[in-house]
């Protein structure tokens, strides 16, 4: 009977080792699931990753080709319009100067032609008046040759006169050449003069449009720097590199040194010679400069008359 319960007891030892044993296979199996799960989730995650991160890629460099296709398309449209707008101005240019230098030569033409005309009437005067003179000359000498001298003396008269009117004949085509020459000066002044006048308006006129052109983003600009500054000196002053730019010769001026009335007139002093007109002609300044100095002008002088 012992040796039974002895057995029994081994056999239950035995069987309880082997579910432990089992439970230990089981729990393994539980890990190595596990680990293959995670290792499984780890890897669709990874792949999931990469994935988006692929897509992300692709779209990120789709959306810049697109940007960089756009922006040579808008560069290549602009230099395409820009061409275009240079060869329509230098066209635009051409045929201004070319209707300038047709005028001029017009012009010229008809000075010398009327010149001409002049210098041929009063040669044809000079010559009738001549011989008219010689007609009544000769006329006169006849009569005094057949009265009171004798025929030696006629002879030597007469080769006297024939030298005399030599001279003045001689005098007359040197007077004419003068003439002639002096009315072909004033012909091609007068030219000249008409093609300064019409050179000065052709550029008058590109100016005045360059200004209508510069006026659709400059009066905007201006209107912003001068925005809650109308009728205040200090603050224009103060202000008045923003708009003026480092291409002016403009020194800013804080606001801190503009407190006393004396420094305000010195400085105000200072911009209106910096924006007058005249200074800006003699610097030779831009259109874009002149236009903005102008309003700037106005400003200034606006803001003086009320402080």
């Amino acid at each position: 009977m012992e040796r039974e319960k002895e057995q029994a007891k081994e056999r239950s030892r035995r069987e309880l080792e082997e579910e432990k044993e089992r439970e230990r296979e089981r729990a393994k199996d539980r890990l190595a699931v596990q680990r293959a799960t995670k290792e499984a989730h780890e890897r669709a995650f990874a792949e999931a990753r990469a994935k988006a991160e692929r897509i992300a890629l692709e779209r990120i460099t789709l959306a810049r080709q697109r940007a960089s296709a756009e922006a040579r398309e808008k560069e290549e449209k602009a230099t395409a319009e820009a061409a275009t707008e240079k060869a329509s101005r230098e066209a635009r240019l051409k045929a201004e100067r070319a209707a300038v230098e047709r005028a001029t030569a017009e012009a010229r033409e008809r000075a010398i032609e009327k010149a001409k005309a002049a210098a041929d009437a009063k040669e044809r005067m000079e010559r009738f008046r001549s011989s008219f003179k010689d007609s009544f000359k000769s006329t006169n000498q006849d009569n005094q040759l057949d009265k009171q001298f004798q025929k030696t003396a006629s002879n030597n008269y007469e080769r006297s006169t024939d030298s005399s009117n030599q001279v003045v004949e001689f005098e007359s085509a040197l007077r004419h050449k003068a003439r002639s020459e002096r009315e072909h000066r004033t012909a091609e002044r007068a030219a000249k003069a008409l093609a300064e006048k019409n050179m000065r308006d052709m550029l008058a006129q590109r100016e005045q449009a360059e200004r209508h052109r510069l006026a659709e983003y400059l009066d905007p600009e201006v209107k912003r720097w001068s925005n809650g500054k109308e009728g205040n000196l200090r603050a224009l002053l103060s202000t008045l590199q923003y708009i003026l730019g480092s291409d002016n010769g403009w020194q800013s001026v804080p606001l801190t040194d503009l407190i006393t009335a004396t420094a305000v007139k010195k400085a105000y002093r200072r911009a209106t010679l910096c924006v007058h007109p005249d200074k800006l002609q003699q610097r030779g300044a831009t259109i874009r400069q002149k236009y903005i100095c102008e309003k700037v002008f106005d400003l200034l002088k606006n803001g003086s008359d009320r402080s």
